[in-house]
């Protein structure tokens, strides 16, 4: 069940990647709000990092193109949380329904946005899914309880050890010789 939901969860990804990817330019104007901003901030991040608009859209086109593909591969969490990160410039960018005054386009802009919250939702669900096995907060706490337990044990041992040990030397004192 998993490998299908990754599997239908991935198609979106891969399909608007590979878009953005060959054809960048019919999502610029849309993007140019969000890279204005996001741009000079990356500039000081690396002087070699992608600024302007069609840069940054092709970039989000190649992550979406990758993490959707990578989300089947046992990088499965890693490629969800990445995927998850670009949807933020991808919906604020893509859906920014509140800057429309048509009620019909506000709408359909209304829908695009919570659907790609829904995805959000299912990414993060992804990210964080250890398919049954233990997590590593679950681990991390085991870890540290049986090495506790452990230490406690020792404790009680080496406090026998030196009861015994005392009384063998009150008993060596008494003996003769």
């Amino acid at each position: 069940m998993r490998t299908a939901a990754r599997a239908m969860l991935a198609g979106i990804f891969v399909a608007s990647g590979a878009k953005a990817l060959t054809n960048p330019d019919r999502l610029v104007a849309n993007a140019r709000p969000i890279a204005d901003r996001i741009g000079p901030k990356l500039a000081k991040v690396h002087k070699r990092a992608p600024s302007d608009a069609r840069s940054l859209v092709q970039l989000n086109g190649a992550v979406q193109f990758v993490g959707g593909l990578l989300l089947m591969t046992g990088l499965r969490r890693p490629a969800a949380a990445a995927l998850a990160a670009s949807l933020v410039p991808t919906t604020l960018a893509g859906h920014r329904f509140w800057e429309h005054h048509d009620p019909q386009q506000r709408t359909q802009q209304q829908i695009h946005f919570m659907k790609n919250l829904g995805l959000m939702g299912g990414l993060l669900l992804a990210a964080v899914d250890t398919e049954g096995r233990p997590g590593l907060r679950y681990r991390t706490q085991r870890l540290v309880h049986d090495a506790d337990r452990a230490v406690r044990r020792g404790a009680k041992d080496t406090r026998q050890k030196v009861k015994i040990a005392a009384r063998a030397a009150e008993l060596g004192r008494h003996l003769p010789g």
